[in-house]
């Protein structure tokens, strides 16, 4: 079933089109001298029915204007990847943004890049084939530029957002892995199924093999929060994460989609923010069940807050509780970012859970891919600000990586993701 939110360009001649691009059928015409085009799987060869399970890449009428992926509800996997560029010019960005996105719109209806045994014996595949037979599982690939795109390399300084500025220095960011921090460009991939994400950033890495290099990567599984229409999650932890999230267009509108106060070709997009959250487990696990969830300022098996019954009921912060204090501690994790102890600023949560096996001390590596979709990044900046100085669970976390990223919005058919930088 298409879900009702979200619900090709491969050219630029024979060494754009060999060079890893996609192996379909090019129709179409210049677009600001790239061309363009909608592409088609060679020999209809398909990882999966086409039409079943499957999310727009392109923009339908009355849809969202951002990318897929963001007002997606999300699936149960997620691989997300960073890289820096090899390139030097905006005409090889230009290469690189249109085949990218031919290859992920080919991806998103369930279809392989080409057939997966070619005829001639000594080809190498375009599709590595590993989703052959798989359906698309409401597969999203969502991709993001870095502050580096608008550097001299590319000639678009100009064209930088206006709220695209660096992350200020957090106290959290002490315990930060330099390995695990920016990106010229980022790709998400998120599905049902954890081969179908896989196997998009495979083959859309591979094809970007000799214009880009891999910075960063985390695998997720467990979506980690809710948006409208789906039960809430748990995180790692064992709570319930995501209660309070945006669900409404009227909140998408108000907190998450770029309007026309920032510049013009990001109206409909996104800002996004990406921090690697390490949970100490161990720790975590050893902790009495009244102080974690006074910590959270939920209950653990409910959800609800320590001053309600259900999951949704709304968190009265001035109840009185025991000891002349309030039932829900000022430094719990909902007291300092609830909406209304925040001017109602709210922000998108759509993260994962994550696990890196063991870490040098033998103990879980393992914790919260946190990602987080604002029309304005300060709006992250204010929260994490207050949960830096006092959130009980800092005890309990540890950041190791950061990313902020700018989200172009959803591009017509014909068009490709971010071909408004060079209209």
């Amino acid at each position: 079933m298409t879900k009702s939110e979200d619900s090709g360009p491969a050219g630029f001649g024979r060494r754009g089109l060999l060079a890893g691009g996609v192996g379909g059928l090019v129709v179409g015409g210049l677009v600001s001298g790239v061309s363009v085009a909608t592409t088609r799987s060679v020999g209809g060869d398909s990882a999966g029915a086409s039409g079943e399970d499957t999310v727009p890449f392109y923009r339908t009428a009355g849809g969202p204007l951002g990318q897929a992926g963001v007002q997606t509800p999300p699936p149960q996997y997620s691989v997300f990847m960073s890289y820096d560029l090899d390139i030097a010019t905006g005409r090889e960005l230009q290469v690189l943004l249109a085949r990218w996105s031919a290859a992920i719109a080919t991806l998103m209806q369930g279809k392989a890049l080409s057939v997966i045994e070619p005829e001639r014996a000594n080809a190498q595949p375009l599709d590595s084939g590993e989703a052959k037979g798989l359906p698309a599982a409401n597969l999203t690939v969502t991709l993001g530029l870095g502050p580096g795109i608008f550097d001299k390399r590319f000639d678009l300084a100009s064209k930088r957002p206006k709220r695209f500025k660096n992350l200020p220095e957090f106290s959290s960011d002490a315990t930060l892995d330099k390995d695990y921090v920016g990106g010229d460009v980022c790709l998400h991939a998120c599905s049902d199924d954890p081969q179908v994400a896989y196997h998009a950033i495979r083959v859309l890495t591979r094809m970007a093999r000799t214009q880009a290099t891999t910075k960063w990567t985390i695998i997720g599984f467990g979506r980690a929060s809710a948006q409208a229409g789906q039960d809430t999650p748990r995180n790692l932890f064992g709570f319930k994460d995501g209660t309070r999230n945006v669900k409404t267009d009227e909140q998408f509108k108000q907190w998450v989609w770029v309007d026309d106060d920032d510049v013009d070709w990001m109206q409909g997009g996104t800002y996004l923010v990406s921090r690697k959250i390490e949970m100490n487990l161990e720790t975590w696990d050893a902790d009495p069940i009244d102080d974690q969830n006074r910590i959270f300022g939920r209950h653990k098996d409910s959800g609800a807050p320590l001053t309600g019954h259900g999951e949704f009921d709304t968190p009265d912060f001035a109840a009185a509780g025991e000891d002349d204090g309030t039932a829900i501690a000022h430094r719990s994790h909902i007291a300092l970012s609830a909406p209304e102890n925040n001017d109602d600023v709210m922000i998108l949560r759509r993260p994962y859970n994550y696990t890196d096996g063991l870490n040098e001390r033998g103990l879980l590596d393992a914790g919260l891919h946190f990602l987080a979709y604002v029309n304005d990044p300060e709006h992250y900046v204010r929260l994490q600000q207050r949960l830096d100085f006092g959130d009980l669970m800092n005890e309990y976390v540890f950041y190791r990586g950061t990313g902020l990223f700018c989200l172009p919005p959803r591009p017509a058919e014909g068009r490709y993701i971010g071909q408004e930088l060079f209209d």
